[in-house]
């Protein structure tokens, strides 16, 4: 599941915060400067959210970090050696762990529990066992099937501020409207306006605008996307009915076509661009619907 930088339709971006009509998954030793107000909220091990988080279930694994108030209108999950720096607010259940800190305290009106809740990943792994020795395949479907609601995934180690949004893996964007300089391994960017720029491997832009420069080894631009800002690449691909509000350098070349098929090819050997975000281990193909 954290296999890319997912920011999907719904994802909101503003100066102080990030609102989504889904659920939001945040890997281990990630970092994310916005507070962050979706339905479900999971933040993993030793990650840092630098602002408020406000949703309908929160879940925080064990070292975590949120520097303002965590407001749960259900139940809520918070690990070992977590810490915030608000106020806790829960409306229904309370799990939480020990050597917890919460600098202002907690109110919670449904069931408190002091144990150690089991990280996240572990208590799906423990429930899908149960679901096996039970013989419900049925429900183990239902698990995997609607186990988060059109959620906003950060890989581990990730980083996402004002300023940038930063990441090992790919980076998919749709339907949204986004703030930070994008750098990652390979990125599309879809019906999406993203204020900022953009340095990756290979680029896809479709029907967005992009307020910012765009640098990669290949870079599409196509269905009436706009880049405001040069582009910087081995091979730029631009589709009639795109616009380009700068230079585009092309040391390969440029083609501009009526139509523009894309691919996003595995690649082994480092390219020098995001070096530090190019891995081993390419994944599949993403190719054009």
């Amino acid at each position: 599941m954290l296999e890319s930088l997912v920011i999907p339709e719904g994802a909101k971006f503003d100066e102080t915060h990030i609102t989504h009509e889904g659920d939001v998954i945040i890997g281990d030793n990630a970092v994310v400067d916005f507070g962050i107000k979706a339905k479900k909220i999971v933040v993993g091990s030793r990650s840092t959210v630098n602002g408020y988080i406000i949703g309908d279930e929160v879940r925080l694994d064990t070292w975590a970090k949120v520097r303002g108030d965590v407001v749960s209108s259900g139940d809520a999950y918070i690990g070992e050696f977590s810490s915030i720096g608000g106020k806790l607010t829960v409306r229904g259940n309370l799990e939480i762990g020990r050597n917890v800190k919460i600098e202002r305290g907690f109110e919670a009106t449904g069931l408190i529990t002091i144990q150690n809740p089991l990280p996240v990943l572990i208590f799906v792994f423990v429930y899908l066992l149960e679901l096996l020795r039970l013989g419900k395949l049925d429900e183990i479907e239902e698990l995997f099937n609607e186990e988060f609601e059109n959620p906003l995934i950060i890989p581990d180690s990730s980083k996402i501020s004002m300023e940038q949004i930063k990441t090992a893996k790919n980076a998919i964007i749709k339907f949204s409207r986004v703030l930070g300089n994008l750098k990652a391994r390979d990125v599309v960017v879809e019906s999406t306006e993203l204020y900022g720029s953009i340095r990756a491997r290979d680029v896809v832009i479709l029907n967005s605008k992009v307020h910012g420069a765009v640098e990669g080894r290949k870079v599409y631009i196509v269905d009436s996307s706009t880049v405001f800002g040069r582009i910087n690449a081995e091979e730029v691909h631009l589709e009639n009915g795109c616009s380009v509000e700068g230079s585009i350098v092309g040391r390969k070349g440029v083609w501009i076509k009526d139509e523009v098929e894309w691919e996003i090819e595995e690649e082994s050997e480092e390219d020098g661009v995001g070096e530090e975000e190019i891995q081993e281990d390419v994944p599949e193909h993403i190719r054009r619907a």
